[in-house]
Formats: structure tokens, sequence, C-alpha cells
């Protein structure tokens, strides 16, 4: 398998994180940020939460900073939407993806997943593909109960140091998440490992995603 390369080592990256709650950025796409800021890739992250408020938001704020804070730069940006309520809340979500839209260009966008089963993550999706025309897509995947893991077609292969320090960063700053019987280090490890036996990854580790555009240049 031929992997395609978005920057070197380096060079700048600019990177907008879209996140329904304040763990799903983490948990679907951590590694893959970890791991391009340890290959020397100088990243340029927006990070947004769009359910937030009181103790999640500063879970959010705090474990976004901890995995950025190898970054070249980063704004945290955390939202009050209801939390469950997406679909209904269309219209005020709509008028933010918009303004967000005049605000940043950046060169990747990591979103949920369109087959999503939770509402909340599937309006994120749809909304992120409506407002970003021509930017590269990927769109990652977060395990639930729903049993709705799909199949991707984009792997991005993390090292057996990443894939533990983004258990350790998740566990140490999700105290809220904790009594969830999914949320535990063996779930994250497990998922990791499928995808890396999926793409073949040197050290048997990935993240994937839906890459629904791509252009070759």
């Amino acid at each position: 398998m031929r992997g395609l390369q978005l920057a070197a080592a380096g060079e700048r990256l600019s990177v907008l994180c879209l996140g329904a709650h304040s763990d799903d950025i983490e948990i679907g796409a951590g590694g893959t940020l970890l791991s391009w800021m340890d290959q020397g890739i100088r990243l340029d992250v927006h990070w947004c939460v769009l359910s937030g408020g009181s103790e999640r938001e500063r879970e959010a704020k705090a474990s976004a900073a901890d995995f950025l804070a190898a970054g070249a730069s980063h704004r945290i940006e955390t939202l009050e939407f209801r939390d469950g309520f997406f679909p209904e809340q269309g219209v005020q979500i709509k008028s933010w993806f918009e303004a967000l839209k005049d605000r940043i260009r950046p060169d990747v966008i990591l979103t949920h997943r369109q087959e999503d089963a939770h509402q909340d993550h599937r309006q994120v999706a749809q909304l992120t593909w409506n407002t970003f025309r021509d930017h590269l897509i990927l769109e990652y995947e977060i395990p639930k109960w729903d049993g709705d893991m799909g199949r991707p077609n984009f792997y991005m292969p993390i090292s057996a140091a990443a894939v533990q320090r983004k258990i350790d960063l998740l566990i140490f700053h999700f105290g809220t998440q904790r009594s969830k019987q999914w949320f535990d280090a063996e779930t994250f490890r497990s998922l990791a490992r499928l995808r890396g036996m999926e793409c073949r990854a040197p050290d048997g580790y990935a993240e994937a995603f839906v890459a629904r555009k791509l252009a070759l240049a």
C-alpha cells in the first residue's frame, strides 16, 4: 500500500478539528495528531467542541492543550449547544458553521463520520460537508454500544508510543466518562490494533477514517 504524505517534517499543516462532545476528537483522531507532531510536522490547529459547559468544558480545554502541546499553534473553541439535541438546533449550528468558514482556511478537516449512529455526530458531519466544499475532509470513528463501526478507506499508522500516549491522556482528562462501560484502555487499544492490522501498520496500530473525496495533484 502506497502512503500519501500531507506534509513533511518542518512544514506547517493547518488542521480544523470538529467534535460534537468533549472527548470525540481525542478518541477519533488523537493518535493521528500526536503522530503528525512526532514526525516533525508543525501543526496549526483550530479545535472546536460544540457541546461543552461546566466540567466537560474544563476537561475539553485541558485535554486539547495536552494533546497539542508539541504543535506550532492552537486555538481551542468550546460552545454550549445542547448535548443530544443537535438536529433540533440545526439552524443555530449551521449559522455557527457559516461564521467559522469565514474565519479559517484549513488544509485538512477532521470531523465525525456521516453514518455515525449518534445524532449529534451525524449533524456535525453533514454540516462539515455543507460548509466546506473545497477541503480535504477526513471522517473519524467513535466506538460505542450502537455497534455502528463502518468500513473505513483511509488509514493513519501510529506508533505504539502514540497509542499509549493517547490512552493515557484520555483516561487522565475525562473523569466524567470513566464510568461508561466502553470508555477504557482496552477499547481504544483494540480498535487501533484492528485498524493497524487492516493497513499493515509497522507497529500494528492505526486510526481509520472515511475519505469521500480526494484529488491527486
